[in-house]
Protein backbone atom coordinates (compact mmCIF):
# COMPACT_ATOMS: atom_id res chain seq x y z
CA UNK A 1 0.00 0.00 0.00
CA UNK A 2 2.79 2.45 0.89
CA UNK A 3 4.39 2.10 -2.53
CA UNK A 4 1.04 2.66 -4.27
CA UNK A 5 0.41 5.86 -2.29
CA UNK A 6 3.92 7.09 -3.08
CA UNK A 7 3.31 6.50 -6.80
CA UNK A 8 -0.03 8.35 -6.62
CA UNK A 9 1.58 11.30 -4.80
CA UNK A 10 4.40 11.35 -7.36
CA UNK A 11 1.88 11.27 -10.23
CA UNK A 12 0.00 14.17 -8.59
CA UNK A 13 3.36 15.96 -8.39
CA UNK A 14 3.93 15.50 -12.12
CA UNK A 15 0.39 16.75 -12.85
CA UNK A 16 1.08 19.72 -10.57
CA UNK A 17 4.29 20.47 -12.44
CA UNK A 18 2.45 20.45 -15.75
CA UNK A 19 -0.17 22.81 -14.30
CA UNK A 20 2.55 25.06 -12.85
CA UNK A 21 4.29 25.18 -16.24
CA UNK A 22 1.03 26.10 -17.99
CA UNK A 23 0.34 28.82 -15.41
CA UNK A 24 3.87 30.17 -15.84
CA UNK A 25 3.59 30.23 -19.63
CA UNK A 26 0.19 31.93 -19.47
CA UNK A 27 1.57 34.47 -17.00
CA UNK A 28 4.57 35.22 -19.21
CA UNK A 29 2.36 35.53 -22.30
CA UNK A 30 -0.03 37.79 -20.37
CA UNK A 31 2.88 39.99 -19.22
CA UNK A 32 4.15 40.17 -22.81
CA UNK A 33 0.80 41.48 -24.01
CA UNK A 34 -0.92 38.29 -25.21
CA UNK A 35 -3.69 38.52 -22.66
CA UNK A 36 -6.57 36.50 -24.10
CA UNK A 37 -5.54 33.05 -22.78
CA UNK A 38 -4.53 34.45 -19.38
CA UNK A 39 -7.77 36.41 -19.12
CA UNK A 40 -9.77 33.30 -20.03
CA UNK A 41 -8.00 31.32 -17.31
CA UNK A 42 -8.57 34.12 -14.81
CA UNK A 43 -12.30 34.23 -15.62
CA UNK A 44 -12.50 30.43 -15.34
CA UNK A 45 -10.97 30.13 -11.88
CA UNK A 46 -11.99 33.50 -10.44
CA UNK A 47 -13.49 32.92 -7.03
CA UNK A 48 -11.90 29.48 -6.69
CA UNK A 49 -8.26 30.49 -6.24
CA UNK A 50 -8.30 30.08 -2.46
CA UNK A 51 -10.02 26.71 -2.80
CA UNK A 52 -7.34 25.61 -5.26
CA UNK A 53 -4.58 26.80 -2.91
CA UNK A 54 -6.31 24.92 -0.09
CA UNK A 55 -6.56 21.76 -2.19
CA UNK A 56 -2.86 21.84 -3.08
CA UNK A 57 -1.72 22.66 0.46
CA UNK A 58 -4.04 20.05 2.00
CA UNK A 59 -2.71 17.31 -0.31
CA UNK A 60 0.87 18.41 0.45
CA UNK A 61 0.17 18.43 4.19
CA UNK A 62 -1.50 15.03 4.01
CA UNK A 63 1.37 13.71 1.91
CA UNK A 64 4.00 14.89 4.36
CA UNK A 65 2.07 13.34 7.25
CA UNK A 66 1.77 10.11 5.27
CA UNK A 67 5.52 10.03 4.68
CA UNK A 68 6.35 10.48 8.36
CA UNK A 69 3.48 8.74 10.15
CA UNK A 70 2.60 5.84 7.83
CA UNK A 71 5.69 5.27 5.67
CA UNK A 72 7.89 6.06 8.72
CA UNK A 73 10.31 8.33 6.82
CA UNK A 74 12.04 10.49 9.42
CA UNK A 75 11.67 14.17 8.47
CA UNK A 76 15.02 15.94 8.27
CA UNK A 77 15.76 19.48 9.40
CA UNK A 78 14.88 20.97 6.00
CA UNK A 79 11.66 18.95 5.79
CA UNK A 80 10.55 20.54 9.05
CA UNK A 81 11.18 24.03 7.70
CA UNK A 82 9.12 23.19 4.61
CA UNK A 83 6.33 21.87 6.83
CA UNK A 84 6.41 25.09 8.85
CA UNK A 85 5.59 26.94 5.63
CA UNK A 86 3.01 24.46 4.26
CA UNK A 87 0.86 23.48 7.24
CA UNK A 88 -0.47 26.99 7.99
CA UNK A 89 -1.38 27.40 4.31
CA UNK A 90 -3.78 24.47 4.49
CA UNK A 91 -5.57 25.94 7.51
CA UNK A 92 -5.66 29.63 6.58
CA UNK A 93 -6.60 29.10 2.92
CA UNK A 94 -9.51 26.90 4.05
CA UNK A 95 -10.73 29.54 6.49
CA UNK A 96 -10.33 32.32 3.93
CA UNK A 97 -12.11 30.27 1.23
CA UNK A 98 -14.98 29.42 3.57
CA UNK A 99 -15.39 33.11 4.41
CA UNK A 100 -14.88 34.09 0.75
CA UNK A 101 -12.26 36.55 2.01
CA UNK A 102 -9.55 37.16 -0.57
CA UNK A 103 -7.64 39.68 1.57
CA UNK A 104 -5.43 37.12 3.39
CA UNK A 105 -4.04 35.90 0.05
CA UNK A 106 -1.45 38.65 -0.24
CA UNK A 107 -0.34 38.16 3.37
CA UNK A 108 0.11 34.43 2.82
CA UNK A 109 2.39 34.86 -0.21
CA UNK A 110 5.62 34.81 1.87
CA UNK A 111 4.88 31.27 3.10
CA UNK A 112 5.08 29.51 -0.29
CA UNK A 113 7.91 31.80 -1.34
CA UNK A 114 10.07 30.92 1.68
CA UNK A 115 9.00 27.27 1.47
CA UNK A 116 10.02 27.13 -2.19
CA UNK A 117 13.41 28.59 -1.28
CA UNK A 118 13.93 25.90 1.36
CA UNK A 119 12.81 23.25 -1.15
CA UNK A 120 15.36 24.46 -3.71
CA UNK A 121 18.08 24.41 -1.05
CA UNK A 122 16.94 20.92 0.01
CA UNK A 123 17.19 19.75 -3.61
CA UNK A 124 20.72 21.14 -3.80
CA UNK A 125 21.68 19.25 -0.63
CA UNK A 126 19.92 16.11 -1.81
CA UNK A 127 21.83 16.14 -5.10
CA UNK A 128 25.21 16.88 -3.51
CA UNK A 129 25.56 20.40 -4.94
CA UNK A 130 25.63 21.88 -1.43
CA UNK A 131 27.07 20.10 1.59
CA UNK A 132 24.88 19.10 4.50
CA UNK A 133 25.10 20.97 7.78
CA UNK A 134 25.65 19.16 11.06
CA UNK A 135 22.01 19.87 11.93
CA UNK A 136 21.00 17.94 8.80
CA UNK A 137 23.23 15.02 9.68
CA UNK A 138 21.80 14.63 13.17
CA UNK A 139 18.17 15.39 12.32
CA UNK A 140 17.42 12.20 10.38
CA UNK A 141 19.16 8.95 9.45
CA UNK A 142 21.48 9.92 6.59
CA UNK A 143 20.63 13.59 6.98
CA UNK A 144 18.93 15.87 4.48
CA UNK A 145 20.59 14.21 1.49
CA UNK A 146 18.56 10.99 1.73
CA UNK A 147 16.16 10.43 -1.15
CA UNK A 148 13.35 8.63 0.66
CA UNK A 149 11.49 8.38 -2.62
CA UNK A 150 12.71 8.74 -6.19
CA UNK A 151 9.82 8.18 -8.58
CA UNK A 152 10.15 8.70 -12.31
CA UNK A 153 13.88 9.35 -11.85
CA UNK A 154 13.48 12.79 -10.29
CA UNK A 155 10.38 13.04 -8.10
CA UNK A 156 11.66 13.29 -4.53
CA UNK A 157 10.01 14.73 -1.44
CA UNK A 158 11.58 18.22 -1.86
CA UNK A 159 10.50 18.18 -5.53
CA UNK A 160 6.94 17.48 -4.43
CA UNK A 161 7.14 20.29 -1.88
CA UNK A 162 8.55 22.74 -4.44
CA UNK A 163 5.72 21.88 -6.84
CA UNK A 164 3.11 22.47 -4.14
CA UNK A 165 4.70 25.76 -3.08
CA UNK A 166 4.80 26.99 -6.70
CA UNK A 167 1.12 26.17 -7.22
CA UNK A 168 0.10 27.73 -3.90
CA UNK A 169 2.05 30.88 -4.77
CA UNK A 170 0.36 31.12 -8.19
CA UNK A 171 -3.15 30.60 -6.80
CA UNK A 172 -2.59 33.05 -3.92
CA UNK A 173 -1.18 35.60 -6.36
CA UNK A 174 -4.32 35.25 -8.50
CA UNK A 175 -6.54 35.42 -5.41
CA UNK A 176 -4.82 38.61 -4.32
CA UNK A 177 -5.74 40.40 -7.54
CA UNK A 178 -8.77 42.61 -7.23
CA UNK A 179 -11.91 40.91 -8.60
CA UNK A 180 -12.82 41.95 -12.10
CA UNK A 181 -9.26 42.86 -13.13
CA UNK A 182 -9.87 40.97 -16.36
CA UNK A 183 -11.76 42.53 -19.22
CA UNK A 184 -15.14 40.77 -19.63
CA UNK A 185 -15.89 39.00 -22.89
Amino acid sequence: MTHDVIVVLAALGVAGQVLAAVLLLLGLAWAAGARSAGDALRRTIEGYELWLAFLVSAVATGGSLFFSEIAHFTPCELCWFQRICMYPLSIVTLLAALANDRRPARYLLPLPLVGAGVSVYHLLVENGVVGQTKACLISAPGGCGVKWINQFGYMTIPTLALTAFALCFAFLLLAGLPPGTVEPR
